[in-house]
């Protein structure tokens, strides 16, 4: 088994505001539940398994970066995990073997609408130029439902990419290949634009890290200085190119591909 994309989180001031908007954007988005911390979130599941986590809180979290982000920053984008290549608990001592300081295993559950019980385990490194890992405890259809839930009047089919912004490129570029044990596929800068640039690649997704290096790149100095390091912009694949409104998407920077 090789490692994926798990899920995406998006923090947002009002869920339920959310989901509306994000169904005016095309995406069929379902009622997730509660977490014990006083959370309550929305999914966009993907054909490919992958999913959206729309999360909102109906209290304060001292402590729990993603409210933190939310509070000091406003909604967006604030994470995003991966399952594992094994099982978490291998691939939590072998990360920890290559020298990544990472927290873990955490446990995590929520309450369905209807009751139900979902039941997960988590690894999470304290600064989030990487993502956490997650694995399922109760079965993954429960967390990730199938069949329609999984298509969207867009015509989105699954994630193409994540792009990360990071403060360190060297340092970020080392602790994805222990995380992921691969190496780039590419790396280098982006004439004119003021950043630095390294890929790695994870099936059809596309792992892009990118620092700012010049004024060119204020937007992405701006976003490091608010909202940390971390995920940045999310494409899709789907049937045309296209850049989704951010003020429906709540903050967060979404475009869908078409998949050649």
């Amino acid at each position: 088994m090789t490692q994926s994309i798990d899920h995406i989180v998006i923090a947002v001031a009002d869920l339920d505001q959310a989901i509306r908007d994000y169904e005016s954007l095309g995406f069929t988005v379902l009622e997730g539940g509660e977490h014990p911390r006083g959370s309550r979130n929305a999914l966009v599941v993907l054909a490919d398994g992958a999913y959206l986590e729309i999360i909102a809180f109906s209290r304060p979290v001292p402590g729990f970066r993603w409210w933190q982000v939310l509070d000091g920053a406003g909604s967006g984008l604030v994470d995003y995990a991966l399952l594992p290549a094994d099982t978490l608990d291998v691939d939590l001592a072998r990360t920890r073997a290559a020298g990544i300081e990472i927290d873990g295993p955490i446990d995590g559950e929520r309450l369905q609408p209807d009751g139900t019980r979902i039941a997960w385990r988590s690894a999470r490194p304290p600064e989030p130029d990487i993502p956490f890992i997650c694995e399922d405890v109760t079965p993954r259809s429960l967390r990730v439902p199938e069949g329609k839930a999984r298509k969207h009047a867009n015509g989105v089919t699954g994630v193409a990419g994540v792009t990360v912004a990071v403060r360190d490129l060297a340092a970020s570029v080392a602790r994805y290949r222990a995380l992921t044990g691969l190496e780039p596929l590419a790396s280098g800068g982006v004439p004119g634009l003021g950043l630095g640039l390294v890929q790695f690649r994870i099936g059809r997704q596309m792992l892009s890290l990118t620092q700012p290096r010049g004024e060119s790149c204020e937007g992405l100095t701006r976003h490091l200085g608010r909202r940390g390091q971390g995920a940045y912009a999310i494409s899709f694949y789907g049937p045309a190119d296209r850049c989704l409104d951010r003020a429906l998407a709540h903050g967060a920077r979404l475009e869908i591909v078409k998949a050649l």
